[in-house]
């Protein structure tokens, strides 16, 4: 057992404010990833045979976490785990990224699970089984509120429950990054608050039809357009991301909102589970460090595609220091 996970406990145990405050506090999922290769993904009804079957860690929170601990960021993780032999696996390059794991708290049951399948052309599909990130409420992130209210940077996703996320987002002082994924109904002060919000596409229609109480038509729209008509929707901050296009940034200025890209960078993609996680943690670490968001969008564009050009979420991460692609 980690010694850095509180035992085995019941959903009410809580995590203490023991933890050593840090920049950075990622609240979120941890999950252990079952991960299966394909040449193709199956059709309805159809079975296929596959290859791999390892366990590797993931979870967004955990992703997000690991991605930024290891590009040189000092991260607290918030979370939770089971009481099952995953959670070991869950936690294994978090423990070594030098992350603080005082708040991760280790719940009765399973500990959440994602099941990956990847094509031979590098994409992916997920399927995700909560377990213990359902613990996650509102008490739960409450327990850890010095811990966040001390944060210059806390970051956010969409795998726990709401009240979890509402309640970290309300309790930071400092900058939040918000990235509903998977998107769910999030009271429009929290994603409005979001500085910046990250979304993709598909997402970013979904958050505008909740900022706009309902889904409108979005086909047709430029990404440019879906960015300012989010904007116009309350959004202060935004980064669009692009998959390998890279992404739109948007920013407030003195004449009103200013789109600036973060261009794609071309790699040989392996696998592209957990780029967008990857993502998010460079982007962390840079806001931690008060750089312009454009420039951390273009720094973590850079994290990002080295991520695909390796297999797995967090085993694919850079460390500080090594070579990314583009320039610096």
């Amino acid at each position: 057992m980690n010694d850095s996970v509180r035992p085995a406990a019941g959903p009410t145990d809580l995590p203490s404010e023991s933890g050593a405050s840090a920049p950075i506090v990622v609240v979120g999922s941890i999950n252990a990833d079952l991960s299966t290769r394909v040449s193709r993904h199956p059709r309805p009804g159809e079975t296929l045979h596959g290859t791999g079957g390892q366990v590797r860690p993931g979870g967004k929170g955990a992703n997000q976490a690991a991605a930024a601990a290891l590009m040189g960021g000092r991260v607290a993780m918030v979370g939770a785990v089971g009481t099952d032999a995953m959670a070991s696996d869950a936690l294994s390059v978090l423990e070594g990224s030098g992350a603080d794991l005082t708040a991760v708290r280790r719940v009765d049951g399973p500990t959440g699970l994602a099941v990956v399948t990847v094509s031979e052309d590098g994409e992916n599909t997920i399927v995700v089984v909560p377990g213990a990130n359902g613990a996650m409420d509102a008490d739960a992130v409450g327990a850890c509120s010095e811990v966040i209210a001390s944060a210059r940077v806390v970051v956010l996703q969409g795998e726990i429950p709401r009240e979890g996320i509402e309640a970290a987002a309300r309790l930071a002082t400092g900058r939040v990054i918000l990235n509903p994924a998977p998107v769910l109904e999030l009271d429009a002060e929290v994603l409005c608050s979001a500085d910046p919000l990250v979304v993709n596409e598909h997402e970013a229609a979904l958050v505008l039809a909740q900022l706009t109480a309902g889904p409108g038509s979005v086909d047709g729209l430029s990404p440019a357009d879906l960015a300012r008509a989010l904007h116009e929707a309350g959004i202060r901050t935004l980064v669009l991301t692009l998959g390998a296009a890279g992404a739109l940034v948007g920013t407030p200025t003195a004449d009103g909102w200013d789109l600036q890209e973060a261009p794609g960078l071309s790699v040989d993609a392996v696998d592209t589970t957990g780029a967008g996680d990857a993502f998010v943690g460079a982007l962390a670490v840079r806001l931690s460090e008060d750089a312009a968001l454009v420039d951390a969008a273009r720094f973590a564009t850079r994290v990002a595609a080295a991520s695909v050009t390796r297999d797995g979420a967090q085993s694919s991460y850079p460390r500080e220091g090594e070579g990314l692609p583009g320039n610096g």
